[in-house]
């Protein structure tokens, strides 16, 4: 009888569920007369039912009590993982006290808009006049800045602040989410627990590195950090200590972020001496096929193919794609290298063509 509605099988701290297994022992005996007297009626099923239905939502609840114990276990497996990369005791004792799962982290990340918006609209809400406005402030306030930073790593000085105003609005907006809560939130929930399992362990090393704080380590729901918006792993990678301070600090310390930057695209694969690409038209019967990020050719053999625009430059050499973010039918854009070092840092077309046409507002004349 105690497995026809499958309630054996629930389970739950002993400490957390005596009500409930005191109130599924009155349930089974409820049954067990019923069955023995011959008196199943429709009503005692009706009252079976209602009665199982209020049993599952008394376990579901009690279930919720042992998630806590569940995430502890979960997290001292990673800090075991912690201490065996190199990670202290004392940055472990003092990062993971309280750490806690962030619902809302789990919302977002189940949230996420699927409508598609189109290229235009995209460009419409990322380059604004207000943000070329203010990129150009940037530029002119930190000129010294970036020319040593555009010496240093070969990357023009429009192009990095294009990406620093673009993921946080010029330092403006890096996030409020603790990191270390966000990315152990989705490590455990298991959907690219991986992922970001990695990514919690080179927070943990930032940390015992002395670079930031675990109370100021603040960032995206994602756990992108800073003015530049690294993840961790970007962080330990890329990120440098342009002042030579001792400490990479890419939240609070211009240099530090906006090097950062510059160090990323160049071992990227940046190249100094060109641009990211540019709009083009492309004459009746063009190729469908021939607009794919695969195929490259020389812009000497583009133009002899009948694409047009405005100044191309002047290497006849330079290997360039056809991309048509919207797909084919909308917007036409000649690719260069360039273009495909940005796509390394966000892997979306409309991000990359927004990053190019706002560093080209912002470093115009």
């Amino acid at each position: 009888m105690n497995s026809i509605f499958g309630l054996n099988n629930i389970t739950c701290k002993r400490t957390a569920c005596d009500t409930f297994n005191m109130f599924r022992g009155f349930f089974y005996s409820y049954l067990d007369r019923r069955i023995s007297s011959k008196r199943l009626t429709a009503r005692t099923l009706r009252i079976a039912v209602r009665l199982t239905i209020l049993l599952v939502l008394i376990a579901a609840d009690h279930s919720l009590g042992a998630t806590k114990a569940s995430f502890q276990a979960w997290l001292a497996d990673v800090r075991k993982e912690a201490i065996a990369s190199g990670v202290s005791e004392e940055t472990l004792n003092h990062a993971l006290r309280d750490l806690q799962p962030i619902p809302l982290v789990i919302k977002r990340d189940r949230s996420q808009p699927e409508f598609k918006l189109t290229l235009d609209e995209y460009l419409n809400r990322v380059v604004t006049e207000s943000r070329i406005r203010e990129g150009r402030k940037k530029l002119h306030e930190h000129r010294d800045l970036l020319t040593r930073i555009s010496k240093q790593y070969g990357v023009q000085p429009e192009f990095v602040v294009a990406l620093w105003g673009i993921e946080t609005r010029y330092g403006e907006r890096t996030g409020s989410f603790p990191v270390l809560a966000a990315v152990a939130t989705l490590a455990y929930d298991g959907r690219r627990s991986k992922y970001f399992r990695r990514e919690l362990l080179n927070a943990l090393k930032i940390l015992d590195d002395g670079h930031i704080s675990a109370e100021n380590m603040n960032g995206s729901w994602a756990g992108a950090m800073g003015q530049v918006q690294f993840m961790p792993s970007s962080f330990q990678s890329y990120a440098v200590d342009y002042d030579g301070d001792g400490r990479i600090d890419i939240w609070n310390n211009v240099g530090d972020a906006l090097a950062s930057a510059a160090n990323y695209l160049a071992r990227s694969g940046w190249e100094g001496d060109q641009g990211w690409g540019q709009e083009v038209q492309l004459p009746k019967g063009f190729n469908k096929k021939l607009i794919n990020s695969r195929v490259r050719k020389s812009l000497n053999e583009w133009q002899r193919m009948g694409v047009s625009g405005k100044g191309f430059p002047q290497n006849p050499n330079l290997q360039a794609s056809i991309v048509q973010p919207d797909r084919q039918g909308g917007r036409t854009f000649l690719a260069y290298p360039n273009y495909r070092v940005i796509l390394k840092w966000n892997r979306s077309n409309f991000f990359a063509v927004a990053v190019g046409i706002l560093a080209d507002r912002i470093g115009a004349p």
